[in-house]
């Protein structure tokens, strides 16, 4: 009965809240468990808006997309913010708490790998980081079997009338997007004469905005670990800050950004 429903049940807050389980004594414990919680539950929120926004964009129905994906820029905006709140985690303080999270780490994130697969940056090496972890690598899998969200968007532009690369449009999706002249001329056309276009100039947009959150992000992790770690491996064995400068040079819509040079 929908008379019984109160704030707490409504959103479960007793199994939220219980979900919180220190392995330590350490005080700042509870914020690390806390900020990487909140973050799956901003993930959780940008892939659901995203699988909208790309059925909108396949169905030439940009107005509700435009929507979504601004939304998904927002929630983005609340990941960035998080770094603020970790990066008051001093190296003394994740010493206390790092020999208890033995080989775990964010880098086996399947949503955000997810996200990451959405938007078009596909390695299938990822995939099997996530062989045990409910049935997160068949859905990676499926998704790298169909269109990118950018991919939606250049299929967009050649049902539009721009001539765009006929091997683009019948790639296979899991394999690695690379910059294309015919989409960099497409979106010069649009950029150049946005009147025209409105529609599509606005979807450009929203997706630089994607783009731009997204490295914020990466930006902020990178330079978060840089604080309170410095330079060692990170738990999951990967090398740490190395490894994340070198996915901050990674683009999802290369001639989203290639364009401001050439218009």
């Amino acid at each position: 009965m929908a008379e019984k429903v109160t704030y707490a049940s409504y959103l479960d807050l007793d199994r939220i809240l219980a979900a919180q389980h220190p392995a330590s004594d350490a005080h700042d414990e509870l914020l690390f468990i806390i900020v990487h919680q909140a973050s799956e539950l901003w993930l959780k929120l940008c892939l659901h808006e995203l699988t909208a926004a790309r059925a909108a964009i396949e169905a030439d129905n940009l107005r509700p997309a435009f929507k979504m994906l601004a939304r998904v820029a927002r929630a983005q905006q609340q990941l960035i913010q998080s770094w603020d709140v970790l990066s008051t985690m001093t190296p003394h303080d994740y010493s206390a708490i790092r020999p208890h999270l033995g080989a775990s780490s964010g880098f086996q994130s399947a949503q955000y790998r997810m996200m990451e697969f959405m938007l078009g940056g596909r390695d299938g090496k990822h995939i099997k980081l996530h062989k045990g972890n409910e049935d997160w690598a068949e859905r990676l899998e499926t998704e790298c079997g169909r269109a990118s969200l950018y991919d939606a968007a250049i299929r967009l532009l050649a049902r539009r009338g721009f001539d765009i690369d006929p091997d683009l449009l019948s790639r296979e999706p899991a394999s690695p997007y690379v910059h294309n002249a015919s989409v960099e001329a497409a979106w010069a056309a649009i950029y150049r004469d946005p009147q025209a276009h409105w529609d599509l100039y606005e979807l450009a947009e929203k997706l630089v905005d994607l783009e731009y959150h997204f490295q914020r992000w990466r930006f902020g992790h990178l330079k978060t670990v840089e604080r309170i770690i410095g330079f060692k491996r990170g738990t999951g064995g990967t090398p740490g800050v190395p490894y994340l400068e070198g996915v901050l040079k990674q683009a999802f819509f290369p001639e989203l950004l290639s364009v401001r040079t050439a218009i």
